[in-house]
């Protein structure tokens, strides 16, 4: 099917023949559940042999099967999409093109380097769009006065940077990535590089130092900006700081075009208001844009998430200037792309699944999630659904509202000061009705499902040249601890009133509804996960069959399911274009995070409902330690730091291990292969999967190396838990 505007098309959609496979053969898969099902039943209800076991045996293969048909709902009507924005310009002159709203978030600059963050924001800058129409605001949740200055130097740099990127055609228009590739080399390349290098220096010894020296302050408006620091400034309390870096309508560049508006807002906090975390920033900078700009489209970015690609609005709108095709489109999600990656991907980072797989299977039912960056929304989504307006409490906030005064004019700032204020939201419909959606640590998972719910929908862009890339963590430990606060929070939206298994269901359908419940119920991956971790190998080291036997035809069975899953998840990898190695991390990294960063992600989401305190939101840090950046690119495993994570991980390694070891002899000993053997076989594939896990324990000496103190509390409770079951079984 194909949309056309004035007889150009502007995009063309298709749906993927492999749907009508999948469609087979998740029938079959069912059927082959179902024989499952019989033979639990048959076990504990007529053999009633070692009851407790097969009672845990089905409560895993329950989990499994939920989970499963929640997988296969991205398999039914996967969509791939194809723009032409090369027709934009002969449907719609460039000076009609709409203002642009940008947001980049930023929190913690010790954590995510304010250097990054200018990088971001100069790639957006330099887009390849009217240069009046863009508007960068910078939130900075952290409110430091080392953030401000880095975007101060910026702003200097900016003016030279963005005439130099239209001159010379550059596609990288981030300055790191451009000075990193393979730029043609001359006299003003060096020129500008060495500016970059200056303005490079200049930030990272302020931030090194954590001040401001007097000398680099240049002219009294700098001074004025950093006023707001006083002495009881603080993270937690401080007043709202909004300061306009750049006007466009005044500022000019080096060849005398426009500056885009450069505004670095930082929401006024106070130890006893809520914050919201991200999602409050967000709607902080929903309404400072809105009396300052209002622009009809906005556009979400992490701060280490840079362009990629200069006309990647011209893609976005391809999908929004076409509303006659697609009325209720309320944004338009470009996959996360990471740059940085070792060859192997071995921490599975590049989450394809998540950020590119099961995004066209979404786009073929009412479209994507909202991923938390690289996505452009209309500004209207934001206030109710597509038949239902919900209007704001000053009429500055409407999206149909106009701003004519200047944006540094005290009207305007003072208005601006006051809605981000941090009471501001008491009493209003912030967060439920209007907004970015509170009620869960994934407000962006939580946010683009709410407003599914509402009737609107949206599209996946994945154009070959990727609009954005993103930095990605080279530890374990800061990988599973993302994937903790991403547990925690999808549990909040699972058991919520908003459930996608209820609420869910009556508002966007089965198959829709089931996507988002795949990803709200995701940690309950780590209760199959720890029973198939654990139980065949302690009934392995007591000699105990608790599966069918290889000359029973319900072995077959399992050999199936088995096969069935780990085949089809690895082809879609191979027909997305990637490889059978980073297909094995992301299975490997699967079952690490099912004992580790969900099985703690439940933990703390069943302490945080009984009121038992909780950490909340963590930073993941961006920044690079030199030794474990090597390690990351020769592909090796970084522990180093103690992790109560860890030990669980370490205790199924090394009982695994045992198992295996101790079956494999007991077979070669003339034992019950044709019993023994699925319990043999899933041992022997935890092992396979644990390689990285014993040489971080038994052969490394490196800095991340698996600290001893875990192995051995590990291995203490693994001898433990032989001995119990010795007693049990």
């Amino acid at each position: 099917m194909t949309t056309v505007t004035e007889k150009l098309p502007l995009h063309s959609s298709k749906f993927l023949r492999r749907r009508y496979f999948n469609r087979a053969f998740a029938t079959i898969y069912i059927t082959a559940f179902l024989a499952l099902l019989y033979h639990h039943a048959t076990t504990i209800f007529l053999h009633q042999t070692h009851t407790l076991i097969s009672i845990f045996l089905l409560i895993a293969d329950l989990f499994l099967i939920f989970m499963w048909s929640t997988t296969q709902s991205f398999r039914m009507n996967p969509l791939v999409r194809e723009v032409f924005p090369e027709n934009l310009e002969k449907v719609i002159f460039r000076e009609n093109f709409p203002a642009l709203d940008i947001f980049i978030c930023t929190a913690d600059p010790s954590k995510e380097p304010p250097l990054g963050v200018v990088n971001t924001a100069l790639s957006v800058m330099a887009y390849d769009y009217p240069t009046e129409k863009i508007s960068v605001y910078v939130s900075d949740d952290g409110g430091s006065q080392l953030t401000l200055f880095a975007f101060l130097e910026a702003a200097k740099f900016g003016r030279y940077w963005l005439p130099f990127c239209r001159e010379n055609n550059v596609v990288e228009r981030c300055p790191d990535a451009y000075f990193k590739s393979n730029y043609s080399a001359n006299s003003r390349t060096q020129n500008m590089k060495m500016m970059y290098e200056s303005m490079k220096i200049r930030i990272e010894s302020v931030v090194e130092k954590g001040l401001i020296p007097d000398e680099y302050i240049s002219n009294e408006q700098e001074h004025e900006a950093f006023s707001n620091w006083t002495p009881g400034f603080t993270r937690q309390q401080h007043p709202s700081v909004i300061q306009v870096l750049l006007e466009s309508c005044k500022d000019k560049d080096i060849s005398g075009n426009s500056m885009p508006n450069l505004i670095y807002v930082s929401r006024e906090k106070s130890k006893t208001s809520q914050h919201h975390f991200k999602a409050g920033a967000l709607n902080a900078l929903l309404r400072v844009s809105a009396v300052l700009t209002n622009a009809p489209i906005v556009l979400t970015l992490d701060c280490d998430m840079f362009s990629n690609d200069p006309r990647t609005p011209h893609r976005v709108l391809c999908f929004l200037m076409d509303r006659p095709a697609r009325p209720n489109l309320g944004y338009v999600q470009f996959p996360q792309i990471y740059h940085g990656l070792n060859k192997a991907d071995i921490y599975a980072s590049e989450f394809k699944p998540l950020f590119q797989i099961n995004p066209r299977g979404m786009d073929g039912l009412h479209g994507p999630n909202y991923v938390g960056t690289g996505c452009f929304f209309s500004r209207r989504i934001f206030f109710g659904g597509p038949l239902s307006f919900v209007q704001p409490e000053i009429t500055e906030l409407n999206t149909n509202n106009a701003v004519k005064e200047p944006i540094k004019s005290e009207q305007i700032l003072g208005l601006a000061h006051l809605v981000v204020g941090c009471n501001y939201e008491n009493y209003t419909d912030w967060g439920s009705k209007m907004g970015f959606k509170y009620g869960s640590l994934v407000e962006d998972y939580y946010t683009g499902y709410r407003l599914l719910c509402e009737g609107w929908q949206s599209a996946f862009c994945d154009p070959k040249r990727p609009a954005f890339l993103g930095d990605i963590p080279i530890s374990l430990n800061d990988v599973l601890s993302q994937n903790k606060r991403w547990s925690v929070g999808l549990l909040e939206v699972a058991f919520s009133k908003y459930s996608p298994i209820t609420f869910g269901v009556k508002a966007m359908g089965f198959l829709e509804a089931h996507c988002f419940g795949h990803y709200a119920f995701w940690p309950l991956w780590s209760i199959p996960i720890t029973i198939y971790a654990f139980l065949p190998q302690l009934t392995l080291l007591n000699h105990l069959s608790i599966f069918p036997k290889v000359s029973d035809p319900c072995f077959f069975v399992y050999a199936f399911l088995f096969l069935g899953a780990y085949v089809q998840d690895c082809l879609d990898f191979i027909l997305d274009q990637s490889t059978f190695e980073r297909w094995w991390n992301e299975q490997r990294m699967w079952l690490i995070r099912g004992l580790t960063s969900y099985v703690f992600g439940n933990i703390e989401y069943i302490s945080k409902v009984l009121g038992i305190p909780t950490q909340g939101f963590n930073v993941t840090s961006k920044v690079v330690d030199g030794e474990q950046g090597k390690r990351y690119d020769q592909g090796i495993f970084e522990f180093g730091v103690p992790s109560p994570m860890f030990v669980l991980l370490s205790v199924a390694a090394i009982l695994n291990l045992i198992a295996f070891h101790g079956g494999f002899l007991a077979v070669l000993r003339g034992g019950n292969l044709d019993g023994l053997f699925i319990q043999l076989f899933i041992s022997g594939f935890a092992v396979l999967n644990s390689l990285p896990i014993y040489e971080a324990m038994f052969l490394r000496a490196d800095n991340g190396r698996m600290p001893s103190k875990t192995t051995m509390v590990s291995a203490f409770i693994a001898f433990g838990l032989y001995v119990a079951s010795s007693f049990m079984l």
